[in-house]
């Protein structure tokens, strides 16, 4: 007797005390029962969601290539109270989390636009897109950091590394770390990350029309054969196996695309 007792409290009455007490209505069955329904049908909108979930996920209808352009971080820091370098820092940090993500739901390219041409410092510049100088050595030196620290994850999980943009003004320490990462991953399949430094699309655009006129100047090519597939090829981004992102992420709020990958974004979703 004392047993079936005790089991009615551990089983109906003290969870029934916290349920009265939790959701402040008067203790009965009646409103146990409700709540137990309640959860009840809370679970099932759960596994039917998951549910769909996974058939999306079976579908394939993830995006192939995820391209962001990357933006906030001194906003950030500002409201923190924190120095800029800080911000892009911590930046970086939630950035690569959020790249990880993407590769372990099955997406194959992510490319990250992390400096423009327009970043660099300019002497009287009031273009609020340049940087000051102590700011863009501050970057060179996390991203000098950042390879340094991350080149064995990139081994260890199998990830090509890729870097798109004008080599020409990176310091010689990064352009060798650049280098010697892209050798080192150049092999590897499925999981591809594009760094734009120094990353312009009207450069891209012109250097590959360049490209493509020289061509047909020394009999390479014919005018009549140029077209967007022959344009394609000779953008920056022909390193990857797809080349124009499905879906194009600002983050910071802001609603333009900031000279990043004009050709290859026509038809992105934003």
């Amino acid at each position: 007797m004392v047993y079936i007792v005790l089991t009615f409290f551990a089983l109906v009455l003290f969870p029934g005390l916290f349920i009265s007490r939790r959701l402040s209505v008067p203790l009965s069955f009646r409103n146990i029962l409700r709540f137990i329904k309640l959860t009840a049908s809370r679970n099932e909108d759960e596994e039917e969601w998951n549910d769909k979930r996974g058939k999306i996920m079976g579908e394939k209808r993830l995006p192939k290539h995820v391209a962001i352009v990357l933006d906030g971080n001194r906003r950030w820091a500002q409201k923190r109270g924190l120095g800029t370098l800080e911000g892009h820092k911590a930046g970086a940090r939630k950035l690569m989390e959020n790249v990880k993500d993407c590769f372990s739901m099955g997406i194959n390219i992510v490319s990250l636009f992390a400096f423009s041409t327009e970043n660099w410092a300019r002497p009287f510049s009031t273009e609020n897109w340049a940087r000051p100088e102590d700011e863009v050595n501050g970057l060179m030196f996390m991203f000098e950091e950042y390879l340094r620290s991350e080149r064995h994850v990139f081994r260890r999980e199998k990830t090509k590394i890729s870097f798109i943009g004008n080599r020409t003004k990176i310091p010689q320490s990064l352009l060798g770390l650049i280098i010697e990462t892209e050798e080192a991953t150049k092999s590897y399949e499925g999981k591809h990350l594009i760094i734009a430094i120094d990353y312009s699309g009207n450069f891209d655009i012109l250097q590959a029309c360049k490209s493509l006129a020289k061509k047909a100047k020394n009999g390479l090519i014919q005018i009549e054969d140029i077209d967007e597939g022959m344009m394609d090829k000779e953008l920056m981004i022909n390193c990857s196996e797809f080349p124009n992102p499905d879906l194009l992420i600002r983050t910071s709020g802001e609603h333009r695309i900031s000279n990043f990958f004009l050709w290859q974004s026509a038809y992105s979703d934003l």
